[in-house]
């Protein structure tokens, strides 16, 4: 067995997202047998919620990226600490506007073209992953 293996799932993030989202279809489904559009409105809601607090508790760390972790990573009590950069390649952290590029600084230098811009700046994490492999 390797050292490293995928812990997907077995997070704070994942299980509250999923017990509120059986909470949420629950809701549903009683308002389906009672045809009540108040309860089917409230079932919805418990959803839509539950894909908010998935995402609010994966930015503040509660959640980790797929993929294989160190097994110290891998209890549900270790936050992760890459949340706050963002992770390479995670929807989630686009949406917020984490691991994207930092600009710190553009310039004009003569070139080949007239007026040709330079934009220096310090990558954020996705790039300096990608240029590390």
């Amino acid at each position: 067995m390797s050292a490293h293996q995928y812990d997907e799932g077995h997070t704070v993030a994942g299980w509250t997202g999923c017990a509120v989202a059986v909470i949420g279809t629950t809701v549903l489904g009683l308002g389906v047998v009672m045809v009540s559009a108040a309860v089917l409105a409230a079932g919805l809601v418990l959803v839509l919620a539950s894909v908010l607090v998935t995402w609010a508790l994966h930015l503040t760390g509660w959640g980790k990226p797929p993929g294989v972790r160190p097994r110290e990573e891998w209890g549900m009590r270790v936050r992760d600490s890459f949340a706050r950069d963002g992770h390479p390649g995670c929807l989630g952290c686009r949406l917020a506007g984490r691991g994207r590029v930092r600009r710190t600084a553009v310039e004009s230098v003569p070139g080949p073209g007239a007026g040709s811009v330079v934009v220096t700046g310090e990558p954020g994490p996705v790039e300096a992953e990608a240029a590390a492999r």
